[in-house]
C-alpha cells in the first residue's frame, strides 16, 4: 500500500509538471530523494518516464476531435488541414529523434543529476523572463496554429533537441523556441503539447523496450504501481492543461521562469549540504 502511495505522489507530480514549462524530469529527480519507491533502479528509471503516457493521454483526450483526421463531422478541407497538422508535428520530431536516439543511454548515465539539472532549471528560467520582456511589444507572426509553416515547425523540433539535457523541460524548450521565432504564446503551447504525443510515446515505448531486453519482468506489485502512476497523471495533467490554456490567455511565462529559478537555488542548497 506504502507503493502505491508513492505512486500516486510521483503521478501528481509527473501530471502537474508535464506540460508547464518547469521542467518533470526535475521535479520528479528531487521528489525521488523524499518518495523513493523501494524497487529495483531499473524499474524506477523506466516507470519516472512510462508515467509519462497518462500525461499524454489527457493530450489526446482533450483535443481528440481537433486530432482526428478522419472525423465524419469535418469537411474535406478541415481533414485536409488536420493531416497538415500532423505532417508537421511529425517533422518537428525528427529532430530529437535523430539526435536524441544515438544519445539517450549516455544522457541517462551523464546527465541526470542535480548539477546539471539546477543549472538547467535556473538557466532557461532566466530565459524565459529575457524573452518575455523582449516580446512585451512584439505582435506574434502566427497567432493561429493553421497559419504555422512547415519551416517553422521544423524549427520548433530543433529547439526541442535542448529538452534531451535533463532539467530543460520538453515543453520549456518547445516553447520559448516558438515564442522567440515568432509564434503567440497559445500557439506555442499548443504545438508543444501536440509535438510531446509521438516525442513522448517514442520515448516511452523506447524505455519499456530496453527494461524488457535486459531480462525484467514486472511483478504483480510492480504493474499496480506503474498503472496507479499513469492513471493519477492522467487524471492531474488533464486539470492541468485545461488551466494552462486559461492562464496564458491573459498572462505570461514570467512567472513559470521564476518559479524555475528558485527551485534550481533549492536544489543547489538541498543537494549541496546533503553531498
Amino acid at each position: 500500500m506504502i507503493e502505491i502511495i508513492r505512486a500516486i505522489i510521483l503521478g501528481i507530480i509527473e501530471g502537474v509538471t508535464e506540460f508547464l514549462p518547469i521542467s518533470s524530469t526535475g521535479h520528479l529527480y528531487l521528489a525521488n530523494e523524499f518518495v523513493k519507491l523501494k524497487e529495483p533502479t531499473a524499474f524506477i528509471n523506466m516507470f519516472m518516464v512510462v508515467i509519462q503516457l497518462g500525461a499524454i493521454m489527457a493530450v489526446v483526450v482533450i483535443y481528440f476531435n481537433k486530432l482526428n483526421p478522419l472525423s465524419r463531422s469535418k469537411t474535406i478541407f478541415e481533414r485536409h488541414q488536420v493531416w497538415v497538422l500532423w505532417a508537421k508535428v511529425i517533422v518537428a520530431v525528427l529532430p530529437s529523434v535523430i539526435i536524441g536516439l544515438p544519445l539517450n543511454d549516455w544522457m541517462d548515465a551523464h546527465l541526470t543529476n542535480w548539477p546539471v539539472i539546477s543549472v538547467t532549471l535556473i538557466t532557461y528560467g532566466v530565459l524565459f523572463i529575457l524573452i518575455e520582456n523582449f516580446n512585451r511589444h512584439r505582435l506574434p507572426r502566427y497567432s493561429e496554429l493553421s497559419h504555422l509553416p512547415m519551416k517553422t515547425a521544423l524549427l520548433i523540433g530543433i529547439f526541442q533537441i535542448l529538452s534531451l539535457i535533463p532539467g530543460t523541460s520538453r515543453s520549456g524548450a518547445t516553447i520559448l523556441g516558438a515564442i522567440l521565432i515568432g509564434t503567440s504564446r497559445y500557439v506555442a503551447t499548443e504545438f508543444s503539447f501536440f509535438l510531446a504525443i509521438p516525442t513522448m510515446f517514442g520515448a516511452s515505448a523506447l524505455k519499456i523496450i530496453k527494461y524488457f531486453m535486459h531480462g525484467n519482468t514486472f511483478s504483480s506489485m510492480q504493474s499496480a504501481v506503474l498503472l496507479t502512476g499513469v492513471l493519477v497523471s492522467f487524471i492531474v495533467a488533464y486539470l492541468s492543461i485545461k488551466l494552462l490554456l486559461n492562464y496564458i490567455k491573459q498572462n505570461d511565462f514570467k512567472v513559470f521562469g521564476w518559479y524555475r529559478i528558485i527551485l534550481g537555488i533549492i536544489v543547489v542548497a538541498y543537494f549541496g549540504l546533503v553531498n
